[in-house]
């Protein structure tokens, strides 16, 4: 027997249903990806607020660097030798901006969800998340050892019956949700989350604003800016890699909890620090994010085209926000709209099962500030083309 050959059939498979992931060939040109000799704009990428394809942007701050400054590895983790001043610092900024006392920053937003729930929770906790809640939190939850329910997507009136019947038999109990939920785009209700914490006692919220963080907020923090409730949020999590044009991740939060997970969070203590460079181009980007209002305004002018627009094609649309899923069902059925896009001169590609329930692939928008309006126009041509 091939010792492989579980492996051979349960590819088989996934290409028979359509599910067959491999990793595209591209070459990127600022914010277009060419990929078999067809140049398209990209619409798949995270790049909400178009920083990472602006070069005046990149020029300015490495004008700021010298070979003095640019380490582009801190060969340790932070518990050892790997701890440089530029990760105090911009810990201190986001705390400044979030008007909490500390932050702490990951490597990664994977990192930050899968070490932060298995170090605050454990056998004695309950967690509750929301049914569609991304794959780290879940994970998470897993290595926590905790009980957990998932909750019916934006559910109040189920948490709420949850939180009855079970939280007083715990020793505390965790709200687990996305801020901007990465498939639909729609949000969760966070002053409706925050007035049951309130309700009841014992409870922590803990918030993922991946999605939202840079792009939603009078200074971009998030959609708990935005909702008033920055306060009221125990664990506040975001990243760096999709709005801000960097790489990480951080939780903004009061200075037990810091101190904590830099004991107990096995992410934070046994991974080589961020390089050092990553977290000066983070600082540089976060100093300006408050001042980015024109391109968050920009973005929410798109959306609000795009979603009329498929209103009016009588295109059932969920999101609330700058990810726009286009559900098509049947897994073989996005890809074939995704190559049709991608002829028409729009990247986007298709989600499909698992990272989507079976029977709702599609393709995901994602919209950014640097999109143009006639091209706005030239991507509802290519949508109202049949597949």
């Amino acid at each position: 027997m091939n010792t492989y050959s579980f492996m051979s059939e349960e590819l088989a498979r996934l290409e028979a249903k359509g599910n067959l992931r491999v990793l595209p060939q591209t070459v990127h040109e600022g914010r277009y990806i060419t990929m078999d000799g067809r140049r398209m704009l990209n619409l798949s990428s995270n790049d909400y607020l178009g920083l990472a394809a602006d070069i005046a942007l990149r020029s300015e701050f490495l004008a700021c660097i010298t070979p003095e400054t640019f380490l582009p590895s801190a060969s340790s983790s932070r518990l050892l030798t790997g701890n440089f001043p530029v990760f105090e610092q911009l810990e201190q900024e986001l705390a400044r901006l979030y008007g909490t006392e500390a932050a702490l920053t990951f490597g990664s937003g994977y990192h930050a969800n899968s070490g932060i729930l298995p170090a605050v929770a454990d056998s004695h906790t309950l967690i509750l998340a929301d049914k569609l809640v991304h794959a780290s939190l879940i994970d998470g939850i897993r290595l926590s050892g905790a009980d957990c329910i998932r909750f019916k997507h934006n559910d109040m009136n189920q948490l709420e019956r949850l939180l009855q019947q079970r939280s007083t038999t715990y020793r505390r109990t965790l709200i687990v949700t996305e801020s901007l939920f990465s498939m639909d785009g729609d949000e969760a209700p966070l002053q409706e989350l925050v007035e049951l914490k309130h309700r009841y006692p014992g409870i922590l919220l803990y918030v993922d604003e991946a999605h939202a963080f840079g792009v939603r907020g009078k200074q971009g923090l998030g959609c708990a800016e935005e909702a008033g409730c920055l306060p009221d949020i125990d664990f506040l999590v975001g990243t760096f890699g999709k709005a801000a044009a960097s790489a990480g991740a951080f939780v903004v939060c009061n200075h037990t909890v810091r101190n904590y997970l830099v004991n107990r969070m096995r992410p934070f203590i046994f991974t080589t620090a961020l390089p050092p460079v990553v977290a000066a181009w983070t600082l540089f980007v976060l100093c300006r994010l408050p001042d980015m209002t024109l391109r968050r305004n920009h973005l929410a002018a798109l959306f609000a085209t795009l979603r009329q627009a498929l209103a009016d094609m009588r295109q059932s649309c969920p999101s609330t926000s700058h990810i726009i899923p286009i559900i098509e069902g049947d897994s073989r059925d996005a890809t074939r709209r995704a190559r049709l896009l991608q002829r028409q001169g729009f990247y986007v590609l298709p989600v499909r099962p698992p990272t989507v329930p079976e029977g709702t692939s599609r393709i995901r928008i994602s919209l950014t500030a640097d999109m143009t309006m006639e091209e706005m126009a030239q991507l509802l041509d290519a949508l109202s083309t049949p597949a």
